[in-house]
C-alpha cells in the first residue's frame, strides 16, 4: 500500500540503504596493513596478543576506546525516516 507520494516498499528501501551505508562506513574504518608495535596516539607498546587478534591495529586498547567513544557521538544515522521512529 502506497502512502502519499512514496511508492510501495519505500520505507524498507530507506532502512536497507541506511544499513548498507553503516556497513560500508564500518568496513572503511577497519585497520589495514601491518600492525604497529607502538600506539600512534600515546606511543605505548601494543601487546603481541592484540597485534595478532586485530590485524592492522594502530592503537592500544585505551586509546582505541577513547577514539571509538569520540566516533560514536557522530555516527551519521538518520533515523527520522525510519518506520520505527515515526511510530513513537
Amino acid at each position: 500500500m502506497a502512502t502519499g507520494w512514496a511508492g510501495d516498499g519505500a520505507v524498507q528501501d530507506q532502512i536497507d540503504a541506511t544499513i548498507s551505508d553503516a556497513i560500508r562506513r564500518a568496513r572503511s574504518q577497519m585497520p589495514r596493513g601491518p600492525s604497529r608495535r607502538h600506539c600512534e596516539e600515546c606511543e605505548g607498546e601494543i601487546p603481541e596478543a592484540r597485534r595478532v587478534a586485530v590485524p592492522g591495529v594502530r592503537m592500544c586498547v585505551n586509546c582505541q576506546q577513547a577514539h571509538d567513544a569520540r566516533q560514536g557521538d557522530s555516527s551519521g544515522y538518520n533515523r527520522r525516516g525510519s518506520k520505527d521512529s515515526q511510530l513513537r
